[in-house]
């Protein structure tokens, strides 16, 4: 609050100033305290007879009335009308902070970026394989083959096994654009199915009525690091002769009934995005497989269609992982198990801190072991519930605010709003918490507090949220 001089501002900077009811309160216990004292306010002394002087109890009347027609307004959009807390309680707490993940492998990093600067071996080079083959050995997978992109891994894994025009591939509504880019990139048409109501994955099964002559794969996307129920999609694809690839772009590290994520379906795609659980500095991605034709294909197609240098085999692309993006990969993998065990302890601390909020949290199927990717909750009121979150200085994300079905990109499947209503609901509800493997528990604490504050300042008891199905 600004120092405040009665003798040469009026009435109206006076009422600007007093805008909170923490200001008024103050000013009530001066006026209250016998005319004998004097309090400090915003390092200036305010003095009883001068705030007398000024009308300071028909001002705070005034400035009572302004603050309840605030919160009335508010309450009308949802959102709760307390004011901000003091900037000494306020805590900034990002989204993610790849600066603290960095800051603890600077040395390393350095170090692996220094020996490919060395070399000058920056296309393809000696990096790439031996991140290639680690990583595909982490997810239980027999080949590795790196990539520009997660968009990419899709794709490419998509024409290896000869998906193409006039081919349908079977996915779910709920997801990152992406995923259906890749199927359209490939030249096939995406068939959209609804999610699971508690897990938010592909629901396994809607997907058999999807089925038609024209499918030729299903690609279950294992959103926000929690596995899809593969088995059951498994079953599907051996009764009809259909491939799965498996869209892991979100889960590095994710296990389904003890194995992992990658090493379930005939390939599966991950991707390397700075904020993913394994992130590059930059773009980059990788299909994994056991299944040597299609590494074989991968390499060509993310190669200009070549084998050996200017003899090319296929049409294909610039798709490449950088030599120096693998060699920040191949450090930063040597961490991953241990990071993905700290997301979860955090996501376990979520829980607890939020069990008596009235937000759904995050559910864990028994089949799956989760890397928490990102922490989703929903909430009837997202907007406003965000809204507090941002003013007290915490980042949320929404993944995502608008289904695939939904796209003006995709108008042309036909698709309409209410055909997909799990999918349709989460949109509208679903809000991504401050998540990463440095979180400080005591800024989980914040933010516990924070959503708890939120619906405990509504003026009437929240609603009940209904369930997503």
């Amino acid at each position: 609050m600004r120092a405040i001089d009665p003798a040469i501002r009026d009435i109206k900077e006076l009422l600007e100033d007093l805008n909170s009811a923490e200001s008024i309160r103050r000013y009530r216990s001066l006026v209250g305290d016998g005319g004998n004292g004097t309090e400090r306010a915003g390092g200036a002394e305010v003095h009883l007879n001068e705030l007398l002087v000024m009308g300071i109890l028909s001002l705070s009347q005034m400035v009572d009335l302004l603050v309840e027609a605030r919160r009335e307004i508010a309450g009308s959009s949802g959102r709760p009308a307390a004011p901000p807390p003091p900037e000494a309680d306020r805590i900034e707490v990002p989204f993610v902070d790849l600066q603290a993940q960095h800051a603890a492998i600077s040395v390393e990093v350095g170090e692996a970026v220094s020996r490919v600067m060395r070399d000058a071996d920056f296309i393809l080079g000696r990096e790439v394989d031996l991140f290639e083959r680690e990583f595909a050995a982490f997810c239980q997978a027999d080949y590795g083959v790196g990539v520009d992109s997660g968009t990419s891994a899709l794709e490419l894994a998509l024409r290896a096994y000869g998906v193409g025009p006039g081919d349908e591939v079977i996915t779910v509504a709920n997801s990152f654009i992406a995923t259906a880019f890749a199927i359209s990139g490939a030249g096939a048409t995406p068939v959209l199915v609804d999610a699971n109501p508690r897990t938010y994955t592909i629901d396994a099964d809607l997907i058999e009525r999807a089925v038609s002559p024209r499918t030729k794969a299903i690609l279950p996307v294992h959103l926000y690091g929690h596995p899809a129920d593969m088995d059951p999609i498994l079953d599907i694809a051996r009764r009809r002769g259909l491939v799965v690839i498996e869209d892991a772009c979100q889960a590095h590290g994710a296990s389904y009934r003890g194995r992992q994520v990658g090493s379930l379906g005939h390939a599966a795609a991950f991707s390397f995005y700075p904020s993913k659980n394994l992130g590059a500095c930059g773009d980059g991605g990788m299909v994994v497989t056991g299944d040597p034709k299609a590494a074989d294909a991968v390499r060509r197609l993310r190669n200009y269609g070549q084998r050996r240098k200017y003899h090319h085999d296929v049409r294909g692309f610039n798709r490449r992982l950088d030599t120096l993006q693998a060699a920040v990969l191949r450090v930063k993998l040597k961490h991953l198990e241990v990071w993905n065990a700290a997301r979860r302890q955090r996501a376990q601390l979520y829980g607890e801190r939020l069990a008596d909020c009235p937000v759904a949290l995050p559910q864990e199927a028994g089949y799956a072991r989760s890397v928490h990717h990102l922490y989703v909750i929903r909430a009837e009121d997202r907007e406003g519930l965000a809204a507090c979150l941002s003013d007290r200085g915490i980042a949320t994300g929404i993944h995502y605010p608008v289904p695939i079905h939904l796209q003006p990109a995709y108008r042309d499947l036909g698709y309409r709003e209410g055909d997909f209503p799990v999918s349709e609901r989460c949109a509208g509800q679903i809000l991504s918490l401050p998540m990463y493997a440095e979180l400080a528990p005591e800024r989980i604490g914040y933010v516990a507090e924070t959503v708890d504050a939120f619906f405990a300042q509504r003026d009437a008891a929240p609603p009940t949220l209904h369930p997503v199905a």
